[in-house]
């Protein structure tokens, strides 16, 4: 049984909120340092090797701030951790896919990065659930 100041806190509309904002921040402080470096950002993608780097910073800017912006107003819950799920799970098979990398300090980095990735992903799908959930009350 969860304690009454602590059940009190976790029920508190403000905290669904300040947790919303905390769990997408990743995403959307990304999105806004691609749109604010944007030719940086571009010249790293293109070193990815994405062929139109342009396109690929402004959906990957847009994905992260508009699926950020609906987890965080809890409107289209499903839709924003769905795009933002999807996103991540593309990031560790196009940029993090350690098993295709030399063995070397980059490959465990991005060995880590995979499985924080993986974790997120399983964060934005419990932020669904409980939106649902309270949705359905």
């Amino acid at each position: 049984m969860t304690p009454g100041f602590i059940a009190a806190i976790l029920e508190a509309p403000a905290v669904a909120v300040a947790t919303r904002v905390l769990l997408t921040f990743m995403f959307w402080a990304s999105g806004l340092g691609l749109l604010a470096n944007f030719n940086q950002s571009v010249e790293i993608f293109g070193a990815l090797g994405f062929v139109y780097p342009e396109l690929v910073v402004i959906a990957t800017a847009a994905t992260q701030l508009i699926g950020s912006a609906l987890v965080i107003s809890g409107r289209y819950v499903w839709l924003g951790a769905g795009a933002l799920g999807v996103f991540t799970f593309l990031t560790i098979l196009f940029v993090h896919n350690f098993w295709a990398m030399p063995e070397g300090p980059q490959q465990v980095n991005s060995f880590h990065t995979a499985t924080e990735h993986v974790s997120v992903i399983g964060a934005l799908v419990l932020v669904t659930i409980f939106m649902h959930r309270r949705a359905a009350r």
